[in-house]
């Protein structure tokens, strides 16, 4: 449900913390409540010499409802025909738009309340630091629909979120306008397999 960073973890947020703090200082860290972030962005802040960290709940990974907590292969084994009624991550060409209204069973969000609730503080937060430069930490699908925001109306731009890869937006403090700037940088990872498994177990769950 709230796993921690393990050991491949702590290392990751250690190398991208110090690609950071190589470049400007930012005005404050902002991340999401849960352990996985919190984690990272407690290093990036220590690092980077911040003190001012948020924490809060509308940067959390997407809500799963009777999926929450399972890893992918024994939600499928375990609901089934709910696993099925739900395109999950990806949207695709010619898929239904209201698919990514479709709340996910048990208390679940849809692909929608996920966007507006992280496009909804990533707009506050720049509001509040006009001109400055801020780190968010979240969760794949988090940043997923961040990214998403930038896209042409009704794409399908299909991407892939690695652990620890920094994805830079610039949002205008005059027209709220946003730009994707840089997408799924890993230049301050080895390459060498130091990507996989980075919560444990097998994977599947990350």
């Amino acid at each position: 449900m709230d796993p921690e960073l393990n050991e491949i973890g702590r290392q990751q947020a250690v190398v991208v913390a110090c690609r950071l703090s190589k470049e400007t200082k930012p005005a404050a860290i902002y991340s999401s409540d849960l352990k996985r972030a919190s984690e990272t962005a407690g290093i990036i802040a220590k690092v980077c010499d911040v003190s001012n960290l948020v924490l809060d709940e509308a940067l959390r990974e997407r809500h799963m409802g009777y999926l929450q907590g399972l890893k992918w292969d024994d939600a499928v084994n375990k609901n089934p025909d709910v696993f099925r009624g739900f395109d999950i991550f990806k949207v695709t060409e010619g898929s239904d738009p209201d698919s990514r209204n479709q709340e996910i069973p048990g208390g679940g969000e849809s692909l929608n309340q996920l966007n507006e609730r992280c496009v909804s503080y990533l707009n506050k937060i720049a509001q509040e630091h006009i001109g400055e430069r801020v780190v968010v930490v979240s969760h794949g699908a988090a940043i997923l629909e961040l990214c998403r925001h930038t896209d042409p109306p009704n794409s399908s731009i299909r991407r892939n979120i690695p652990n620890t890869s920094l994805n830079v937006f610039r949002v205008s403090g005059v027209t709220g306008r946003w730009i994707l700037d840089r997408f799924g940088d890993v230049g301050h990872l080895d390459g060498n397999g130091f990507l996989e498994n980075s919560f444990g177990g097998d994977g599947a769950s990350a």
